[in-house]
């Protein structure tokens, strides 16, 4: 008399319902990633093994189209370096020790540079030039 064990166990595992969550997931990722287009300048920063742990308050960006030279600050163009001194005046109105962080493509000429120093120095803001780390 032979005793039979009638339910036996599925040792099989379906992988069906974890792809499809994996596939909804990346699918959600690349949309997403899509959405998210961030304002930002593209420019080529010098290169430099000194890195500052200072936050800035505001940024100004100088970036070479041809001939000209185009100027922003927070990313909102500003026309020319007398724009840079009033918009920088309007942002940091009533701040003490406001620091202002310098992005300056490569190719800019130093003179551009200078300039917003002077302006800098002259409203007595601290002034971070950004760099790439080496």
């Amino acid at each position: 008399m032979a005793i039979k064990h009638g339910s036996k166990v599925d040792k099989s595992f379906s992988a069906s319902s974890m792809t499809d969550l994996m596939f909804l997931l990346l699918l959600f990722l690349l949309i997403a990633t899509t959405l998210i287009n961030p304002n930002a300048l593209k420019l080529m920063l010098p290169k430099s093994s000194n890195q500052l742990k200072g936050k800035a308050m505001t940024t100004v960006s100088i970036q070479q189209a041809g001939n000209k030279y185009r100027y922003y600050v927070e990313l909102k163009e500003v026309g020319s370096i007398e724009g840079i001194e009033r918009a920088l005046n309007e942002r940091l109105e009533g701040q003490k020790e406001a620091t202002v962080s310098l992005h300056c493509d490569k190719t800019v000429a130093v003179d551009e540079v200078v300039k917003v120093m002077n302006i800098a120095k002259d409203n007595n803001y601290k002034l971070i030039l950004a760099t790439t780390p080496k």
